[in-house]
């Protein structure tokens, strides 16, 4: 089972217009970019607490969801598609806000804590488990802890939400390995940077 490539992409944010353009927001620009370029809507879906988007990619079913808890109750979203349609953690790719990593870089891993994410935090809470995979899109750090909180629900400067898209797009080549499963050959391409 564990071979199989991803079939859910989760992008993390929270819902509501105020919201939209903020660093915290990263994961939904990612969903909704992969949904603009393959042709696909989203639609609200109660059962599974958020908006669901179904994709063909090549010979591939691809589900794309963006909960529409607020991110610290992300779990319970990812929990509920999982359950329904049987995907097991290792199929699942959540793309964040990272802000580890800088402005314009995008990093691709398995498993690993949550680094104080709260939407990370709750995601592994429900599933009891890390092993899903994350594509962690770089914000780059305030300086201050202080200023983490303002800081990620704020918006970027319009360079570093270009250099954010930038990031992204370089993600969403690497999509046909990661829907067939070639994970190290789609980290090689992300990590090598162009």
């Amino acid at each position: 089972m564990a071979d199989l490539g991803i079939r859910l992409i989760v992008g993390l944010g929270n819902p509501g217009p105020e919201y939209e353009v903020t660093r915290h927001n990263v994961g939904f620009w990612f969903a909704d970019a992969l949904a603009a370029r393959h042709g696909g809507q989203f639609r609200v879906e109660g059962k599974f607490h958020g908006l669901l988007c179904r994709l063909s990619v090549g010979a591939t079913d691809l589900r794309l969801l963006k909960p529409s808890t607020y991110m610290n109750r992300s779990g319970q979203s990812v929990g509920a598609v999982l359950r329904y349609f049987d995907y097991t953690p290792e199929q699942v790719l959540v793309a964040h806000d990272e802000l580890d990593l800088p402005v314009g870089t995008a990093r691709l891993k398995q498993g690993g804590g949550h680094a104080g994410h709260n939407g990370l935090r709750d995601i592994i809470a429900v599933l009891g488990t890390r092993e899903f995979w994350r594509l962690r899109i770089g914000i780059d750090h305030p300086g201050d802890k202080a200023q983490v909180v303002p800081y990620v629900l704020s918006r970027p400067s319009r360079e570093d939400a270009t250099r954010v898209l930038e990031a992204l797009d370089d993600a969403e080549r690497s999509l046909p390995e990661l829907l067939a499963g070639e994970f190290q050959k789609a980290m090689n391409r992300l990590h090598s940077g162009r």
